[in-house]
Protein backbone atom coordinates (compact mmCIF):
# COMPACT_ATOMS: atom_id res chain seq x y z
CA UNK A 1 0.00 0.00 0.00
CA UNK A 2 1.22 3.60 -0.93
CA UNK A 3 1.80 5.74 1.71
CA UNK A 4 -1.25 8.36 2.24
CA UNK A 5 -0.06 12.10 0.84
CA UNK A 6 0.99 14.34 2.73
CA UNK A 7 -0.55 17.65 3.55
CA UNK A 8 -3.63 18.35 6.12
CA UNK A 9 -5.79 17.09 8.95
CA UNK A 10 -7.94 18.21 11.72
CA UNK A 11 -5.45 21.08 12.37
CA UNK A 12 -6.00 24.19 13.46
CA UNK A 13 -7.37 26.91 9.76
CA UNK A 14 -4.25 28.50 10.24
CA UNK A 15 -2.28 25.71 11.38
CA UNK A 16 -1.42 22.61 8.71
CA UNK A 17 -0.87 19.11 9.49
CA UNK A 18 2.21 17.48 8.13
CA UNK A 19 1.69 13.57 8.39
CA UNK A 20 1.79 10.34 6.08
CA UNK A 21 0.60 7.14 6.88
CA UNK A 22 0.81 3.49 5.76
CA UNK A 23 0.28 -0.26 5.95
CA UNK A 24 2.88 -2.26 6.03
CA UNK A 25 2.71 -6.17 6.05
CA UNK A 26 5.40 -8.65 5.19
CA UNK A 27 9.16 -9.48 5.86
CA UNK A 28 11.94 -8.01 6.45
CA UNK A 29 11.90 -5.93 3.34
CA UNK A 30 8.69 -3.71 4.25
CA UNK A 31 11.03 -2.52 6.89
CA UNK A 32 13.44 -1.03 4.54
CA UNK A 33 10.43 0.68 3.17
CA UNK A 34 9.13 1.79 6.02
CA UNK A 35 12.82 3.26 6.30
CA UNK A 36 13.01 4.61 2.91
CA UNK A 37 9.42 6.15 3.69
CA UNK A 38 10.56 7.60 6.94
CA UNK A 39 13.67 9.78 4.50
CA UNK A 40 11.22 10.26 1.77
CA UNK A 41 8.94 12.30 4.56
CA UNK A 42 11.44 14.26 6.03
CA UNK A 43 12.73 15.47 2.77
CA UNK A 44 9.57 16.44 1.83
CA UNK A 45 8.82 18.14 4.77
CA UNK A 46 12.15 20.29 4.38
CA UNK A 47 11.52 20.47 0.46
CA UNK A 48 7.57 21.73 0.34
CA UNK A 49 7.43 23.05 4.40
CA UNK A 50 10.84 24.57 4.38
CA UNK A 51 11.08 23.01 7.92
CA UNK A 52 14.77 22.31 8.88
CA UNK A 53 15.53 18.69 9.46
CA UNK A 54 19.43 17.66 10.79
CA UNK A 55 21.16 14.70 8.90
CA UNK A 56 20.96 13.37 13.15
CA UNK A 57 17.43 13.69 12.96
CA UNK A 58 17.12 12.13 9.16
CA UNK A 59 19.46 9.32 10.47
CA UNK A 60 17.70 8.80 14.40
CA UNK A 61 14.16 8.69 12.72
CA UNK A 62 14.87 5.92 10.64
CA UNK A 63 16.51 3.76 13.00
CA UNK A 64 13.71 4.44 15.29
CA UNK A 65 10.92 3.40 12.54
CA UNK A 66 13.34 0.12 11.66
CA UNK A 67 13.18 -0.80 15.44
CA UNK A 68 9.65 -0.02 15.99
CA UNK A 69 8.15 -1.66 12.60
CA UNK A 70 10.77 -4.73 13.44
CA UNK A 71 8.99 -5.35 16.40
CA UNK A 72 5.68 -4.83 15.54
CA UNK A 73 6.24 -7.67 12.62
CA UNK A 74 8.02 -9.62 15.02
CA UNK A 75 5.45 -9.98 18.01
CA UNK A 76 1.77 -9.03 16.61
CA UNK A 77 -0.02 -11.02 14.10
CA UNK A 78 -1.35 -8.74 11.40
CA UNK A 79 -0.23 -5.74 9.68
CA UNK A 80 1.48 -2.50 10.75
CA UNK A 81 0.36 0.76 10.55
CA UNK A 82 2.51 3.65 10.64
CA UNK A 83 2.32 7.38 11.13
CA UNK A 84 4.73 10.13 10.77
CA UNK A 85 3.96 13.38 11.77
CA UNK A 86 5.87 16.91 12.89
CA UNK A 87 4.45 17.86 15.70
CA UNK A 88 6.09 21.84 16.27
CA UNK A 89 10.24 20.69 16.38
CA UNK A 90 9.75 17.25 16.31
CA UNK A 91 8.87 14.19 14.17
CA UNK A 92 6.61 11.63 15.95
CA UNK A 93 7.15 7.82 14.55
CA UNK A 94 3.73 6.12 15.41
CA UNK A 95 3.52 2.41 14.72
CA UNK A 96 0.21 0.56 15.62
CA UNK A 97 0.08 -3.54 16.13
CA UNK A 98 -2.74 -5.81 16.67
CA UNK A 99 -1.22 -6.80 20.15
CA UNK A 100 -2.21 -5.21 23.16
CA UNK A 101 0.70 -6.08 25.33
CA UNK A 102 2.61 -3.26 25.81
CA UNK A 103 6.49 -3.46 25.50
CA UNK A 104 8.84 -3.63 28.20
CA UNK A 105 12.33 -2.29 28.45
CA UNK A 106 14.47 -5.20 29.27
CA UNK A 107 17.59 -4.01 31.55
CA UNK A 108 20.58 -3.38 30.11
CA UNK A 109 22.55 -6.54 30.14
CA UNK A 110 25.74 -5.83 27.44
CA UNK A 111 26.54 -10.04 27.01
CA UNK A 112 22.32 -10.29 25.78
CA UNK A 113 22.59 -10.68 21.70
CA UNK A 114 19.85 -8.85 20.04
CA UNK A 115 16.29 -7.37 21.93
CA UNK A 116 17.95 -4.10 22.46
CA UNK A 117 15.65 -1.63 20.13
CA UNK A 118 13.48 -0.72 22.66
CA UNK A 119 16.40 0.09 24.88
CA UNK A 120 17.64 1.73 21.62
CA UNK A 121 14.84 4.32 21.12
CA UNK A 122 13.86 5.09 24.42
CA UNK A 123 17.18 6.41 24.40
CA UNK A 124 17.57 8.19 21.28
CA UNK A 125 14.02 9.53 21.16
CA UNK A 126 13.01 12.82 22.98
CA UNK A 127 9.63 11.26 24.28
CA UNK A 128 8.66 7.77 24.05
CA UNK A 129 4.56 6.48 24.74
CA UNK A 130 2.76 3.22 24.55
CA UNK A 131 -0.62 2.91 24.92
CA UNK A 132 -3.43 -0.02 24.68
CA UNK A 133 -5.99 0.67 21.95
CA UNK A 134 -9.48 -1.42 21.64
CA UNK A 135 -7.68 -2.96 19.02
CA UNK A 136 -3.72 -4.06 19.59
CA UNK A 137 -1.27 -0.71 20.90
CA UNK A 138 0.23 2.35 19.70
CA UNK A 139 3.83 3.16 20.22
CA UNK A 140 4.98 6.81 19.93
CA UNK A 141 8.41 8.04 19.70
CA UNK A 142 9.26 11.67 19.29
CA UNK A 143 12.59 12.92 17.45
CA UNK A 144 13.83 16.62 17.41
CA UNK A 145 13.89 17.64 14.18
CA UNK A 146 17.55 19.84 14.33
CA UNK A 147 20.51 19.35 16.97
CA UNK A 148 20.07 21.61 19.95
CA UNK A 149 23.37 24.09 19.53
CA UNK A 150 24.20 23.36 23.06
CA UNK A 151 24.74 20.06 22.48
CA UNK A 152 22.09 18.80 24.17
CA UNK A 153 21.14 15.15 22.57
CA UNK A 154 17.60 14.43 20.88
CA UNK A 155 16.80 17.71 22.62
CA UNK A 156 17.43 16.33 26.13
CA UNK A 157 19.94 18.65 28.27
CA UNK A 158 23.38 17.54 28.39
CA UNK A 159 24.18 15.05 31.66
Amino acid sequence: MEPAPVGEDSAAPDEQAIQATVALEGDGACIARARRLAADFLTRVQADHGLPVSERAMDLTQLVVSELVTNALKYAPGPVLMDLRITGDAVEVVVWDGDPVLPVARAADVGRVGQHGLEIVMAIAQGFEAHREPVGKRITARIALVDDPGGAVAGRPPL
